[in-house]
């Protein structure tokens, strides 16, 4: 026994402890350190003694991890409040007038406009927060914040037509016609203003909650990355734990260095000692779920948020329903859809937009078409046969970027391709005229494809289409990329282009095609539209 009282050798990252922590539910833990043996638990692991650190749950950089959240939801609150305000004001004045006493019957009684517009905005923000829009766990990231805010505004008015209809309420047309539209155009412009601003303070390591990412060195490592990957992921890593950890030390992720804070035994006491607001589990645990229950115990006494990775690779929120059933928590993932209403109704907006587009670009399309044709001999337009969706073959559109002879010296140059995977890139491609290289850096040749998606061929977002022999040369899983049409964009098309690797392209196109939704395609189409201003990554 003398050598479990043994120091815990220095490191500079730690206090000296002045004894060997012994873990606090041997009991619980699986193995020969758990219950249900005989076997006496193997000696500890040499972490520091954290328990004089629990005082440190009240410094500074606690509650500032903490706070955040509560002054960004006021932030969102008075923002919501304002559009609510200005658009419900503005429709009743321009409906009825400054001096209107324009009333409306409700059971006998006449109620002043005046008054129902203050119920509306009332109960407008009070949708909003029974869909939980200002949630932290969706703010500032991803497209539910935004799915919550139309669904939350759909809601409303659906409430207010059937309570219309229940007590015969004859309630001018004119004021919903104005109010309803601009209030949603304004609650999301002002969302993704605000946005803006929580993803510049992120950028410089404000508003981020602190986390210890607990798990395997692989998965820890994948997690690690992730987070690092995306200023806006709302989190900062102040350290690892590493499950079976044999002493501190660090944790090297690419060019980051972490410092190992602890293992599966002392993460708890860890998370005082660097002022966490969350653990991060990344992967399965030894002991399962009666470990991560257990942890969860412990977290609680110090409002610690514990964080579980799925290991659901491409697969998004929506399609992960939790239904418990009788105590057992049973976690539901929907089948992803290939056809039915929801495609029918993204064939119709590809149609709206696509012509929309092809009538306000015919200018732009006369000036490139001139351009063109003084640059370099050869028609104005490319065809080159792209395979779709299901593998069917059909003829792709392009402004011509190359020299007419493009396709008979690309055998030459195939020694230097500098593309991902199965793709052909080159930096400097010297088949891409004067003209071409200036309009595949801000994707103008992609324009004529508008035609393709008009056809049915493509749609607006999706999978860019792929040539023959590179779908020769697909394996199974990359096949998915087929199982819906098209794109004029995509989500590799605004996370890099050219710049990403094969691995990473084919990922962020299956996560698309199996969580593909309207909303994310408005979000992809404005981006693009902004990476056709600021170009990253197009050659």
């Amino acid at each position: 026994m003398s050598e479990l009282k043994q120091r815990a050798p220095a490191h500079p990252g730690f206090r000296s402890p002045d004894r060997v922590r012994v873990p606090s539910w041997p009991q619980d833990l699986p193995g020969p350190v758990g219950g249900g043996g005989v076997a006496l638990a193997p000696p500890p692991i040499a972490f520091p003694d954290f328990r004089s650190a629990k005082l440190r749950l009240a410094s500074s950089s606690r509650r500032e991890g903490i706070r955040w959240a509560n002054r960004y939801r006021r932030l969102l609150i008075a923002a919501d409040a304002l559009v609510i305000a200005a658009v419900t004001a503005a429709a009743h004045i321009t409906r009825f007038g400054l001096s209107a006493a324009s009333s409306v019957g409700v059971g006998g009684l006449h109620v002043d406009y005046l008054q129902i517009s203050v119920v509306i905005a009332a109960a407008w923000m009070l949708s909003l927060g029974l869909y939980k829009s200002r949630d932290t766990r969706i703010v500032g990231i991803g497209i539910d914040e935004y799915r919550r805010v139309v669904s939350a505004s759909a809601m409303l008015l659906g409430l207010i037509a059937l309570v219309c209809f229940v007590l015969n309420i004859d309630i001018a047309r004119g004021f919903f016609a104005l109010a309803l539209p601009a209030g949603l155009a304004g609650l999301l412009m002002a969302r993704w203003g605000l946005r803006q601003w929580l993803s510049r303070q992120r950028v410089h390591g404000h508003y981020l909650s602190r986390v210890i990412v607990l798990g395997r060195p692989n998965d820890v490592r994948y997690v690690v990355s992730q987070i690092g990957k995306k200023s806006g992921a709302a989190y900062k890593v102040v350290g690892v734990a590493l499950a079976g950890s044999h002493g501190p030390g660090a944790f090297t992720q690419g060019s980051q260095i972490f410092t190992v804070v602890g293992d599966e035994r002392s993460v708890v006491e860890a998370v005082a000692h660097v002022d966490a607001d969350a653990v991060v589990v990344a992967g399965p645990m030894k002991g399962g779920s009666r470990y991560i229950q257990r942890l969860g115990w412990k977290l609680e006494q110090s409002s610690t948020q514990l964080i579980l990775t799925t290991g659901l690779t491409n697969v998004a929120g929506p399609r992960i329903h939790s239904r418990p059933v009788e105590g057992l928590p049973l976690m539901h993932v929907e089948l992803p859809q290939y056809s039915g209403a929801k495609h029918a109704l993204k064939r119709f907006f590809d149609i709206t937009l696509a012509a929309a587009a092809l009538v306000a670009l015919i200018p732009v399309f006369l000036v490139l078409g001139v351009l063109i044709k003084r640059d370099s001999p050869g028609p104005v337009i490319f065809k080159q046969e792209r395979v779709g969706r299901g593998g069917e073959k059909f003829n792709m559109l392009k402004f011509r970027s190359m020299v007419e002879t493009a396709e008979d010296d690309l055998a030459g140059l195939l020694e230097q391709n500098e593309g991902a995977g199965v793709l052909f890139k080159m930096q400097n491609d010297p088949r891409v005229t004067q003209v071409g290289r200036w309009m595949r850096k801000h994707s103008l040749d992609e324009l004529p494809q508008f035609w393709n998606v008009l056809k049915g061929d493509m749609s607006l977002v999706g999978p860019r289409p792929p040539l023959q022999r590179e779908v020769d040369k697909y394996q199974h899983k990359v096949l998915r990329r087929l199982y819906i049409k098209p794109g004029l964009t995509g989500m590799w098309q605004i996370n890099g282009r050219s710049e990403l690797n094969w691995q990473d392209s084919v990922r962020l196109d299956l996560y698309y095609v199996e969580n593909w939704s309207l909303a994310g395609d408005l979000i992809i189409l404005w981006r693009t539209a902004k990476m056709l201003i600021k170009p990253v990554g197009a050659y």
